[in-house]
């Protein structure tokens, strides 16, 4: 992987905040599988984003010098709005103030990645539009529809980003997008147009940006083929929410159920477990993962390729 020479970054900043912060991992849940077009690493360890921003399309890389300095350096139209929202996107609204790990489970993964930061984009739809991908069907063939769906439809990167990387769709992009195309992408009639229909709820999703973390679930799940899970992937990444739950995937409530008591629980069993963290559950859940602690047996058959998230 390589990048294009002679292009120097339209807007430029260096963040030193006052807590730790770990770009990596932080950021890494915006990855939508290891060739997602929108975000790579390159050799040297930065971090790649594309993004559509209020004011154009970007291309940014993050580079961090230690636990408290990150250089951000933006191409495009949308470059100093990247600039202006680097402290948020990093978690710097992530207030972690009142958090109790009250396990030792959970203390050590606080202690082992203490730059884990909550992200928030704040850019709705391309947190949305990837999760509807998503719904109901495995991570890979998920990843492979957004792939396809972006490199025909996504405009080439500005800067000079590794190559391969291109811009995620405009909102009015995807209204375009014919049938065959999504059938070729492997995305069924129905996630199809649940994807379309939020693209021409572009603007009224984004406002969800803006207000507090209920009542933007509430928006997101009025619109029909968006459910709980779908919503809770979304205010996870686009919305900086510390508390969301994925609530109907397939794997999760067995994951927390080994992980606290030992054997596998459903989704309500799941909520109970993690209310005393509220409003942290989703950190939590964020904490062990990244510590490899939230784990479930491997047994039974493998997945089948379908029916797995519930929207």
């Amino acid at each position: 992987m390589t990048a294009r020479v002679g292009l120097g970054p339209c807007a430029s900043t260096v963040w030193r905040p006052a807590f730790a912060i770990d770009v990596h991992r932080t950021l890494g849940l915006l990855r939508r599988g290891p060739h997602d077009p929108c975000f790579q690493v390159s050799g040297d360890g930065a971090v790649w984003r594309t993004t559509q921003m209020a004011s154009g399309a970007a291309a940014y890389r993050l580079v961090q010098h230690g636990p408290r300095e990150v250089r951000c350096d933006a191409w495009g139209d949308g470059a100093s709005e990247v600039v202006t929202q680097l402290p948020e996107l990093l978690g710097a609204a992530d207030d972690q103030s009142g958090f109790d790990p009250r396990l030792p489970l959970v203390a050590r993964a606080q202690q082992r990645h203490p730059g884990l930061r909550i992200p928030r984009t704040t850019r709705v739809l391309e947190s949305l539009l990837p999760a509807v991908l998503e719904q109901r069907v495995i991570g890979a063939e998920a990843f492979a529809s957004w792939r396809r769906l972006v490199r025909k439809y996504g405009d080439p990167a500005p800067g000079p980003t590794p190559n391969g990387m291109r811009v995620p769709p405009a909102a009015h992009t995807w209204p375009k997008v014919p049938s065959w195309d999504w059938h070729r992408a492997g995305v069924d009639p129905g996630r199809a147009a649940t994807a379309v229909r939020c693209a021409s709820l572009a603007r009224q999703l984004q406002a969800a940006a803006g207000l507090e973390p209920a009542a933007a679930t509430r928006r997101l799940r009025a619109v029909p083929g968006v459910g709980p899970w779908t919503a809770a992937e979304v205010a996870q990444r686009a919305l900086g929410d510390a508390d969301a739950i994925s609530v109907g995937d397939y794997h999760l409530a067995a994951a927390v159920g080994w992980t606290f008591v030992g054997h596998a629980v459903d989704d309500a069993e799941m909520l109970q477990i993690l209310e005393p963290w509220r409003p942290h559950r989703g950190r939590v859940i964020r904490l062990l993962e990244a510590d490899r602690t939230l784990v479930k047996p491997r047994r039974g058959p493998r997945l089948t390729r379908q029916d797995h998230r519930h929207h």
